[in-house]
């Protein structure tokens, strides 16, 4: 679409971004490499990636083998993508935010702003828009030490259990999530703490995790994490798409895969139709039920994070187990062509308890 005048507007300064890596599962980059080929070859290189996950629960390390991801900064990310939307025309205005949508000139206005999107609440009834937390509360820490791969570390103290997500995104620095249940987040009054205090308890909490690193605050605030959704992404000359139509939890890697893919699936309907009603109808017809799968997967994963505290005295491959197959959507034949050396283990396991 030469012809087309695209404007973005962001209200926070270019370099502006809160917490620290960015992670995609190789499934996500595959659905990049396909639909987008230039921004994936642009930011591929630049990324961390490892082909086993791990699980730490009771001090026994868990490998999950062929669970790829990647990794990239954040703030690296955000500027690869500046400079791939300069290279095609596209007007990047930073420290504008928008607060009246009726005062832009514009025959389409995109909302591409998040959870708290101004598009999307302008008319709530309109986009179909439904809005839950789930329960578990997280904060999101970074440290200068270097996970070899993506690691989730469950920890069970005297007042409550925590799982930590861990992975690196620079060769020196990795992302550092913590959570734990309601319970948990009381008896440690983290409602009450800053978040330097916060993070010092839980670099207490993951210390031998930790090896003696200290966990980095920016915006690490304690949170739950949204479970939003809108039945319709269009409303007259205004779509929504990314954080501002739907949330999936962090747990499955795919919140920035999905706003890619929304974007891409957008911009194919545009070119496709000549009325701009034809195209916006064919993107919310085309992309709103293949968003769904993901988002339903991403729910049951994050149900599953709020009830790991039941799970914690299972055996390690049990737990390992109940854990890959959390979404319900991976049978036993393919999870012995996914995980081999991981079913290997297991199966072996219950052939002993079994004898």
């Amino acid at each position: 679409m030469p012809g087309a005048r695209i404007v973005v507007r962001e209200q926070n300064a270019s370099d502006a971004t809160f917490g620290f890596g960015v992670v995609f599962s190789d499934q996500a980059l595959d659905f990049l490499k396909a639909d987008d080929p230039e921004t994936h070859d642009l930011i591929t290189p630049h990324m961390e990636r490892w082909r086993n996950m791990t699980l730490v629960l009771k001090g026994e390390r868990v490998v999950i083998d062929g669970i790829g991801f990647a990794a990239i900064g954040r703030l690296h990310l955000l500027q690869l993508l500046q400079e791939r939307a300069r290279a095609e025309g596209v007007e990047l205005l930073f420290g504008q935010p928008v607060s009246d949508l009726d005062a832009l000139e514009a025959d389409l206005v995109v909302g591409a702003d998040g959870l708290n999107s101004l598009v999307r609440r302008a008319d709530e009834d309109a986009f179909g828009t439904t809005l839950d937390h789930f329960d578990n509360r997280f904060a999101w820490f970074g440290t200068d030490r270097p996970f070899d791969t993506l690691t989730q570390t469950f920890i069970e103290t005297e007042r409550g259990t925590f799982n930590a997500h861990h992975y690196r995104y620079t060769p020196d620095r990795s992302t550092f999530i913590v959570e734990c249940d309601a319970a948990t987040f009381a008896a440690y009054d983290f409602d009450r703490l800053n978040e330097e205090a916060s993070a010092r308890i839980c670099e207490e909490i993951f210390a031998t995790t930790l090896g003696g690193a200290r966990l980095i605050t920016n915006r690490s605030v304690w949170r739950r994490f949204p479970k939003l959704w809108c039945e319709r992404w269009v409303s007259g000359n205004r779509a929504i798409l990314g954080d501002s139509a739907h949330t999936a939890h962090f747990s499955i890697g795919s919140g920035t895969r999905l706003a890619m893919e929304d974007a891409i699936a957008l911009a194919r309907a545009l070119d496709a139709h000549e009325k701009l009603e034809d195209a916006l109808a064919a993107y919310q017809q085309e992309r709103l039920p293949i968003a769904k799968k993901i988002v339903t997967a991403a729910n049951t994963s994050a149900e599953w994070y709020d009830r790991f505290a039941e799970k914690i005295a299972l055996d390690p491959l049990d737990f390992g187990f109940d854990y890959i197959t959390r979404s319900g959507r991976i049978d036993m034949a393919r999870l012995r062509l996914l995980a081999p050396n991981f079913m290997a283990k297991y199966e072996a396991s219950k052939l002993r308890s079994t004898a």
